[in-house]
């Protein structure tokens, strides 16, 4: 009995934490798509690395805010769209490739995220020109 009350509470809560990172994944693609960096920031991880073109650095979550917010200000978005997502099983971490449309470029967009407290937390976000 006891083995299959761990089994049914497996089965229970496997799928809800697929789709907490699942929520947590669409909220971020959504501020990416509006260019809301106050927003974004609410699922970085303590420390983040943020790559913009030739840019890169990791920075604190305020720091990160910042260096979206001016980004987004030069490069208005308009639209994201999801290319490929996927897990990686071995250390609970997720990642989302995407294309974001910001004035008259285009960006092809990775996210990282890890399992940080219960949740899905931004780890990397890279900007790269299309």
């Amino acid at each position: 009995i006891t083995i299959m009350k761990s089994v049914l509470f497996v089965a229970i809560l496997f799928p809800l934490s697929v789709s907490f990172g699942q929520v947590e994944l669409d909220a971020i693609t959504r501020a990416l798509s509006q260019g809301d960096a106050a927003s974004l920031s609410r699922y970085f991880d303590q420390r983040v690395e943020v790559s913009i073109l030739d840019e890169s650095d990791v920075y604190a979550k305020d720091q990160a805010a910042a260096v979206l917010k001016r980004f987004f200000s030069a490069n208005r978005p308009s639209s994201f769209s999801t290319v490929h997502k996927g897990t990686s099983s071995n250390n609970n971490s997720r990642y989302c490739i995407g294309n974001l449309v910001a004035g008259r470029q285009t960006f092809r967009v990775y996210i990282y995220l890890k399992s940080a407290g219960g949740k899905q937390v931004i780890q990397e976000l890279r900007f790269d020109k299309e």
